[in-house]
């Protein structure tokens, strides 16, 4: 329960709730026109309440940007000519053609909309209700990004380390049940890896979200003072995830081909799967011990031996196999090299020692 009602949606949602009450209750206080209506404060307050500081900064700027633009084709349509159903279409129909070009953001259909209300709601007293309607609103939107900055500015990092961790679990599984695949009876049972690629592209696009998310909850946050992250290492893992994707999804399509024969009909030699199976289980076992901070694992050598050993294999059996009969398994040892290059820590890069041999092509 405690949980629940500090969510980040509960907290935005109670203080969508005191911005609005705020504009609502201080509304009528504006002098001159404004007065008569109160009811556009609220509505400058919601629509300025949004999950970052920046992107409520942001949102506001371009509502009262749509908001001036427009009263601008209102008052074009007042001064050059009168409002009919001829000329309001055609300001309506520019405004909507306007917000089509996306300068304007999220609330852009706010500039035919405005349009509209001036013409049709303000009528004769369009001057007057053009003010109250922009000075209610502006009104409204300071509020609300007053309430957002001053009451838990939202601050999304915790996210980022639960969404890399996710990440990584996702590629280690897949991996596995790759590996358990070539050690499976053949052609495997257990075919759901094959179409899983998709999969794990949408992951990485959720994971990249939730980076560029916590990098713009940062951007002019009080809070980001006190909790301190670096997102730029977390940008440098997501981009090494990235690529280890990459390669798992080239390695996953060559195997396919292997067993199935889609899309591109390939031949992998028994025995050889023993071999690649352990090389595969060893990468996953890095992937979920993963930490560049921490420098190269036990896991990571084991790996890198496992590895090693796949590719002396492939050296000793290609002088006496066809090379297309070895096309798969230098193909995958290829990915798992290159897997491994995207993983290693920046010291273990350093000093990381040349192959004895490269893998057979």
């Amino acid at each position: 329960m405690g949980t629940t009602a500090t969510s980040p949606r509960i907290v935005q949602a109670l203080k969508a709730a005191v911005a609005v009450a705020i504009a609502w209750s201080i509304a009528p206080l504006l002098p001159g026109v404004a007065d008569d209506y109160p009811y556009y404060a609220p509505l400058g307050a919601l629509v300025s309440m949004y999950p970052t500081l920046m992107s409520s900064v942001r949102n506001a700027l371009q509502t009262l940007g749509g908001l001036a633009v427009g009263i601008l084709l209102a008052g074009a349509v007042i001064v050059l000519s009168e409002p009919n159903v001829f000329t309001i279409s055609l300001a309506v129909g520019v405004g909507a053609v306007i917000a089509a070009s996306g300068w304007f953001g999220a609330n852009r259909e706010y500039i035919p909309v405005t349009a509209l209300f001036v013409l049709i709601v303000g009528g004769p007293n369009a001057d007057g209700y053009s003010i109250g309607y922009l000075e209610q609103m502006t009104l409204g939107i300071l509020v609300g990004l007053a309430v957002n900055l001053l009451f838990f500015p939202p601050l999304a990092f915790e996210a980022v380390g639960h969404q890399l961790a996710l990440f990584r679990r996702t590629l280690a599984e897949h991996l596995s049940e790759v590996a358990d695949a070539l050690a499976d009876s053949w052609p495997p049972e257990k075919d759901g890896w094959a179409s899983r690629s998709q999969e794990l592209v949408a992951v990485g696009r959720a994971v990249r979200a939730a980076v560029s998310h916590a990098d713009d909850s940062r951007k002019g946050n009080p809070r980001a003072r006190l909790h301190r992250r670096d997102l730029r290492t977390d940008y440098d893992d997501l981009a090494a995830l990235e690529t280890v994707t990459f390669h798992v999804r080239d390695l996953t399509e060559v195997l396919t081909g292997a067993v199935w024969g889609t899309p591109v009909q390939l031949e992998l030699r028994p025995e050889l799967r023993p071999a690649l199976s352990r090389a595969l289980h060893a990468v996953a076992a890095v992937l979920r011990d993963w930490d560049p901070d921490e420098g190269a694992t036990a896991a990571f050598t084991e790996a890198e031996a496992a590895l090693q050993n796949l590719m002396t294999e492939l050296d000793e059996r290609k002088a006496s196999a066809p090379a297309t009969s070895m096309a798969v398994a230098s193909t995958i040892s290829i990915s798992i090299t290159r897997i491994l290059a995207a993983l290693r820590p920046e010291e273990a890069e350093e000093t990381a020692p040349t192959p004895d041999a490269a893998p057979p092509r």
